[in-house]
């Protein structure tokens, strides 16, 4: 005797999978929130509503509790804001960075994420050269002239008009990055959205020059100021990568263009996106 296989009971089980993988990735959001909660008892869920430009604390809720499903956009704010690597939460959305460009999406090493916590928690304000520094601050200058091209590209202008970024000692230390040799500067363009949308600002440590792959760099490429993933290639050639991989495909130099044209200004350790 043949027995058919039941059908339609795919369906109720592919989405108890779905609803337990939404749970699973609420849980992990919901206990870096506390983490960072105890370090800093103002950050609560009304403040992560405003700073993400939603309309009340119940979203931030409703996503911490798989009320909402996680999708790319919440969750690269929810990493801004609570600086983490959205892979420790999602690592299925952080694939969604190279869906526009399907051939690249199981490529090794394409585009991914920005892995150790490139984004500082701490509060981030600018101030002037009058403002007295608090016992646990230090800070770091905003080169406001200087433009970075994420894209089409702009002249260096390196100036500044004395603003300052303040992080935390921690925050620097945890990063090993000196505050005498880092700046921060804004970016422009949209090769590298959706993590660093036009506007963004992104801290560099100059003292970082060592290419490690995947990580992210500002370059001064033949007199324009640029932020890209590297990739070391044989040859001691190299690959910048964009997370905009649709309209900014990976660039490939050998040794003898790189050596003449690219410099590395240091590695980005932190990045701040206006929402």
């Amino acid at each position: 005797m043949t027995h058919e296989i039941p059908q339609g009971h795919s369906a109720p089980a592919h989405r108890e999978a779905d609803e337990a993988i939404r749970k699973e990735e609420a849980d992990r959001l919901k206990k870096i929130y506390q983490e960072r909660k105890r370090s800093d008892p103002s950050l609560n869920q009304e403040r992560i509503a405003d700073l993400c430009g939603w309309s009340g604390q119940s979203v931030v809720s409703q996503y911490m509790n798989a009320k909402i499903g996680l999708n790319l956009p919440a969750l690269l704010k929810f990493a801004s804001i609570l600086a983490f690597d959205p892979a420790e939460v999602s690592p299925r959305l952080v694939e969604q960075l190279s869906l526009a460009d399907p051939a690249k999406q199981q490529a090794p090493g394409h585009a991914q994420a920005p892995s150790d916590r490139h984004i500082a928690l701490d509060p981030i304000e600018v101030w002037d050269d009058e403002t007295p520094l608090g016992p646990d601050e230090v800070e770091i200058p905003f080169f406001q002239e200087v433009e970075v091209s994420a894209g089409t590209g702009s002249a260096v202008m390196l100036e500044t008009n004395g603003r300052k970024l303040r992080f935390g000692k921690r925050t620097l230390q945890r990063k090993n990055v000196d505050p005498s040799t880092a700046g921060c500067v804004p970016v422009k363009g949209n090769s590298m959205e959706p993590v660093l949308p036009d506007g963004s600002t992104v801290g560099v440590n100059t003292d970082a020059k060592s290419v490690v792959d995947g990580k992210m760099y500002a370059l001064d490429h033949d007199g324009l100021l640029r932020v890209k993933l590297l990739y070391r290639l044989p040859g001691g050639g190299i690959r910048l990568r964009s997370y905009n991989a649709a309209e900014y495909p990976d660039e490939h130099y050998d040794s003898a263009y790189w050596s003449e044209h690219i410099r590395i200004i240091g590695q980005v350790f932190w990045y701040s996106v206006l929402l």
